[in-house]
């Protein structure tokens, strides 16, 4: 399945807006007209077909005609074209984060399926960018092979997104081992073990306690092969109840895992319970819907096309 489609209900780069800011490109050489630093979310990428114009040319150009100073979110997009690791990058940002004492939102790896499939994206470790941001509040990262995040102690992150096919353990024991006291809003697409997903619902249990995440009011457990494991945990999960937002979609859920969810915990608190693409017979779908009649139940898949296997939304 084309991930794109899946983009806009919390980043927004399909509509062309990222973190509540317009995106432009940076500026071409001759360009004179430039948007207010401030007032623009700043999308960086090498085009795939210009082998002389580096990322870190385009990179550097930007921080020469736009004030750097008050440049508030960046989006890096296409940085390679032998399939390079993100490394670079964040060298990039992290050298120069002096120079970018007011940005608050970075999303690494905003690619197109059309520019590079999610699960061929190769990042690196983040850890740099929280370390030499201190400010951060917004941290999105799309693809997960290479993926390493470090326990570390942030005070201002509220946003943590990482969207993948295949996300690594270390990268999910990283999350759940960081003290994250502003986050409000974690999302993980933890994908399949084809493409290195192999988090256990053990790897999950210190995001599940929300021990250091006191202040998280959505939780995303996404695009799993192991979605009725983890309703299951989620069902008696303690950091569920100060939740205001859950999502457990884009995975296999099924009877097995809907059945959790009724049996434990009362979830009529939540104000969005996200399930859709899922594998919920059409009697479950009516239990959870009498049950919790906000919840989004849409794009149930049909076994008998699939031949009774179960797919996640989003792995390649």
């Amino acid at each position: 399945m084309d991930y794109s489609e899946f983009n806009d209900r919390v980043s927004g780069l399909s509509e062309g807006i990222y973190a509540g800011l317009p995106i432009a490109p940076v500026p071409g050489e001759a360009d004179t007209e430039i948007p207010a630093a401030g007032e623009t979310a700043w999308r960086i990428a090498r085009d795939v077909f210009d082998r002389e114009e580096s990322f870190e040319r385009r990179f550097i150009r930007l921080l020469e005609k736009a004030d750097a100073s008050a440049i508030k979110a960046i989006i890096a997009g296409m940085w390679h074209v032998h399939g390079e690791s993100s490394a670079e990058v964040v060298g990039l940002l992290v050298d120069n984060a002096h120079r970018l004492p007011e940005l608050r939102s970075i999303f690494l790896g905003a690619m197109t399926s059309e520019e590079c499939e999610i699960s061929w994206i190769e990042q690196s470790d983040v850890t740099p960018l929280l370390e030499a941001f201190p400010l951060l509040e917004r941290l999105e990262v799309r693809g997960g092979s290479g993926l390493r995040l470090r326990p570390v102690r942030h005070e201002a992150l509220k946003v943590l997104r990482l969207e993948s096919g295949g996300l690594p353990p270390e990268a999910v024991r990283g999350v759940g081992a960081c003290d994250l006291p502003a986050l409000e809003y974690l999302e993980l697409w933890l994908g399949v073990s084809d493409y290195g997903g192999d988090a256990t619902v053990e790897d999950l249990e210190p995001i599940l306690s929300g021990e250091r995440l006191p202040s998280l009011r959505h939780l995303g457990l996404q695009d799993s092969e192991i979605q009725d494991e983890i309703a299951a945990a989620v069902a008696v999960a303690p950091v569920v109840a100060r939740l205001e937002g859950l999502a457990l979609s884009m995975g296999t859920l099924g009877d097995a895992g809907a059945e959790a969810l009724l049996s434990g915990q009362p979830l009529t608190h939540l104000k969005r319970l996200d399930l859709h693409c899922h594998y919920l017979s059409d009697a479950m779908m009516e239990r959870l819907g009498n049950a919790l009649p906000g919840a989004d139940l849409s794009q149930q898949a049909d076994l008998a096309r699939t031949g009774g296997e179960r797919y996640v939304a989003v792995s390649e």
